[in-house]
């Protein structure tokens, strides 16, 4: 019922954003390239990520308007689903917030790009009813909670840092992840990289054994468990977060500042590190004043030398629109536009799209 009433909200969330207008991609029509797209509709497929599953939706939705004859269906099962079915090729993309490791790149059959489509962050988001201001956090604190070693709300750490609050002496209730999930990568790359001993004791990464607490499937069951749980703390994609209403903490940043997420706050954190050629990089925890510290680029994965001639042409037409036209559409749903100095380098790396060897999008 919960995941039922949050989907039915953000669908309704997504319907009230306005479109954008049109905007073409690279043609694709000089020597070498493919044919085109056959008259009858074109069906892509992708699974993954739950985190940007607002967005993609929306995007989704607009793009069938500019272009009919393309259907685009994305499920959204998590990072580490999309990331299988990708690899097993039962979609046309996956989709991940944290880069496939060196283990699953060699269990694809061909060369996947890492495609960043847009910026998020991950909110550490509780239900005490007590607390009228944001919740502040410095990093070992939380780390603290998620180890069991803070277990009360009114500890005398949690008191410190927020003097005056009326912190209830109840249990903390800690939620997380149960699926294999990229949003759990990136609170976790934060955890492991404020804490060496998170780091030794539970790791990080998609799925980890976590050492207290309750378990629910994606942001969608993270949010809804919080917002039913009195005296719980979880964490969640900012848009989950706000569209169930839920209170979230401040963090304490590397410069001393303590941010609450935003989308001004996320691009703070993605200015502030530079895009490798790789084009996926870990942005936690950035030195740049005001940023998030728990902010995240997300990615699609699509074969660098796609089969089918027909898909392969709208797949790389829609990515070519998603960072462009796509982008306008990122802070209505509470996410953060791709930095203008990243949109070049995914341009180039879309022009190395190919089926059958063949080049797919030509100079715009």
């Amino acid at each position: 019922m919960i995941r039922r009433t949050l989907l039915a909200t953000l669908a309704t969330a997504l319907l009230a954003v306005v479109g954008c207008s049109k905007s073409e991609a690279p043609g694709g029509t000089g020597p070498g390239a493919p044919p085109p797209a056959p008259a009858g509709p074109v069906k892509l497929t992708g699974a993954g990520a739950t985190f940007p599953y607002p967005l993609y939706s929306k995007w989704m939705d607009e793009y069938r308007k500019l272009k009919p004859g393309v259907q685009i269906n994305y499920q959204s099962i998590g990072s580490g689903g999309g990331i299988r079915q990708v690899i097993a090729g039962t979609v046309d993309f996956g989709a991940t917030d944290a880069p496939m490791n060196d283990e699953e790149a060699k269990k694809a059959p061909h060369k996947l790009f890492h495609l960043p489509m847009t910026l998020g962050a991950v909110a550490v988001v509780y239900n005490v009813a007590e607390l009228k201001a944001p919740l502040k956090l410095t990093p070992d604190v939380l780390v603290d909670i998620y180890l069991g070693k803070i277990t009360k709300w009114n500890d005398a750490r949690l008191k410190a840092l927020n003097e005056g609050a009326a912190l209830p002496a109840a249990d903390i209730r800690v939620v997380s992840r149960s699926d294999g999930s990229g949003t759990t990568a990136v609170f976790t790359d934060y955890l492991g990289t404020v804490s060496p001993e998170w780091k030794e004791k539970v790791g990080v990464g998609k799925s980890v054994k976590w050492p207290v607490g309750l378990s629910a499937k994606g942001n969608e069951g993270v949010s809804g468990s919080v917002s039913t749980t009195p005296g719980s703390i979880g964490y969640a994609e900012l848009a989950y977060a706000l569209q169930t209403g839920l209170s979230m903490a401040a963090l304490k940043s590397v410069v001393g500042e303590f941010v609450t997420p935003s989308i001004e706050a996320v691009t703070a954190a993605a200015e502030g590190v530079e895009l490798p050629d790789s084009l996926h990089v870990s942005i936690v925890n950035s030195a740049a004043p005001k940023a998030y510290p728990i902010s995240s680029y997300t990615y699609l994965l699509v074969y660098e030398d796609m089969p089918d001639a027909a898909k392969a042409q709208a797949l790389s037409e829609f990515l070519w629109w998603a960072i462009h036209d796509g982008q306008k559409l990122s802070g209505t749903l509470h996410y953060a536009p791709l930095p203008a100095k990243a949109i070049g380098k995914i341009e180039a790396r879309l022009k190395e799209l190919k089926s059958g060897g063949k080049s797919l999008l030509g100079s715009p």
